[in-house]
């Protein structure tokens, strides 16, 4: 009788820890990382990226792991960050590209790994990726030589410095540009070969030596108006202005904003800049890899915008919100 209860007794417990073991709450689901990877980390304009993917990130209770190479030229780094990230496995990536070939195949890599990508700020040669958040740079070039030819009244002789071989988003700004020129019979492109590199240092230099080619026997310079396709060589090429008593005698547009940009544009050393909306590229990206995660609808294009900033629409409040993003708020710096 005794071996009989307790037999009973074991079957009881057994099917009471079963029970408990069927009541306990299912696992909590694993919460979304996404790895954001800039080109570089020098510039204002990856600062503004970077908030705009932490304020998704918090809206949606996404984790943002921000990594990327310190130099907007050195292609290994960047190979190397998404190399690093796809062993993390982490839910997805929001990747500018800082080479649209030499990415191909790492992004390639991170779709087999079963990591979804979105490309921001510059195309890449690939179709391993579900949406492209992107400024219409071809579009923004252009705006900037439709704006030199109105400047200049339609006749003149125009400089233009490239950025850096490779960068997708920066050549079709100069592409843009030049053809915007054509289409202004009365403006010379008598540079368009110069390449400034990555840096302000680069830049400033390669300025220099560009302008010193200009120079008359007076002082003054053989040029009327001035291109330049991103934050550093802007900043460069300004500098090399004032050093040499140019800023504000030679017309000069530029892309991308920066305190020192600003400073500038507001004392007619800068004529236009040529502004994109990278908080809302962060933003966006980040949104799109969620959406995506969560089996949502989203854009397989996305068109962040341009804006020609001026002297005269500089105060204006939706365009001094894209001059000066408050990242502080985001980043705690």
């Amino acid at each position: 009788m005794r071996k009989l209860m307790a037999i009973m007794l074991g079957l009881v417990l057994l099917a009471g820890i079963e029970s408990c073991k069927k009541q306990q709450p299912s696992a909590q689901p694993k919460k979304i990382t996404v790895a954001v990877i800039p080109k570089g980390a020098t510039h204002e304009y990856w600062k503004a990226i970077h908030a705009g993917a932490v304020k998704a990130g918090r809206e949606l209770g996404v984790d943002i792991l921000w990594k990327g190479p310190l130099k907007e030229d050195d292609r290994e780094a960047q190979i190397q960050v998404v190399e690093d990230i796809v062993s993390r496995g982490v839910s997805g990536m929001v990747l500018a590209p800082l080479d649209d070939v030499a990415l191909r195949e790492p992004v390639s890599n991170a779709a087999g790994a079963g990591i979804p990508v979105v490309i921001i700020d510059s195309p890449i040669q690939s179709s391993d990726y579900i949406s492209f958040v992107s400024t219409d740079n071809y579009k923004g070039g252009h705006m900037a030589g439709e704006y030199l030819c109105k400047l200049l009244d339609g006749k003149g002789k125009l400089v233009m410095l490239r950025c850096h071989v490779g960068s997708a988003s920066t050549t079709e700004r100069e592409r843009g540009f030049s053809e915007a020129v054509k289409a202004c019979p009365g403006l010379e492109v008598v540079s368009d070969n110069q390449y400034a590199g990555v840096t302000t240092e680069t830049a400033y230099q390669v300025s220099e030596n560009l302008l010193a080619r200009f120079k008359n026997p007076d002082g003054s310079l053989g040029i009327d108006g001035i291109f330049c396709p991103n934050e550093s060589t802007t900043f460069g090429m300004l500098r090399a202005l004032q050093d040499g008593g140019w800023a504000g005698k030679i017309k000069f547009v530029g892309f991308d904003s920066s305190s020192k940009l600003i400073e500038a544009l507001a004392a007619g050393q800068l004529d236009g800049l040529i502004l994109q909306n990278p908080f809302q590229m962060g933003y966006l990206g980040v949104k799109t890899i969620a959406a995506y995660l969560n089996k949502q609808p989203f854009e397989k294009q996305v068109d962040t915008g341009e804006t020609l900033v001026t002297k005269e629409n500089m105060n204006q409040p939706e365009i001094k919100e894209l001059l000066s993003p408050d990242l502080k708020k985001w980043l705690n710096e």
